[in-house]
């Protein structure tokens, strides 16, 4: 069994690494666990532990589901908190409305979803998760940052390709394997 998502790698330019770090600096006495910017991606579907002979079933539906998508291109225009400004529970930078990327996850969920791979109930809100928060020491600090960024603008990225990942826990931080990089066209 593999731990299994499938993604779009972010590569942050200097403005997302500079914003990153300045909201990591103005929040360093809070209890949060920082993503590495290496590791930054937009989740499209979660798959959890999948059998070696499900990954086949996945690749073939992801390779189907992408063929008539070429490269588009994203904007990182927000940053926000999931959970509420009393108990919020992840930071993350999202992106501005995009069609391209609903119809590429509507259809990825959608094929997936008809050979057995469930979607979860939620809407897909496209982010890219910068930190998870298990306990903040000064909420109104927290929330005055967070507010002082909400709608900067981070850079455009050229999405041409989604990645196949496995994800292995470990103490420190999950560790990311590529199974599978799908070109578009």
């Amino acid at each position: 069994m593999k731990r299994l998502f499938l993604a779009i790698k972010i590569s942050p330019n200097a403005k997302m690494i500079d914003t990153y770090n300045s909201i990591r600096k103005a929040l360093e006495y809070n209890k949060i666990s920082w993503i590495d910017p290496d590791k930054f991606h937009i989740t499209l579907k979660f798959f959890g532990d999948t059998s070696e002979e499900s990954i086949s079933i996945v690749n073939r539906v992801i390779i189907d589901s992408i063929e008539s998508f070429s490269s588009f291109d994203i904007e990182f225009k927000k940053t926000g908190v999931f959970g509420s400004s009393y108990k919020p529970r992840v930071i993350w930078f999202g992106i501005t409305e995009n069609e391209q990327l609903q119809k590429l996850v509507k259809k990825l969920l959608n094929n997936l979803d008809e050979v057995g791979f469930r979607s979860d109930r939620q809407n897909f809100v496209p982010h890219l998760t910068i930190g998870r928060i298990s306990r903040i020491v000064d909420k109104k600090l927290f929330n005055q940052e967070i507010n002082r960024v909400k709608d900067v603008f981070l850079q455009k990225t050229t999405v041409d390709s989604i990645i196949l990942y496995e994800s292995i826990l470990s103490t420190k931080e999950p560790i990311y394997n590529e199974i599978n990089i799908y070109n578009f066209n």
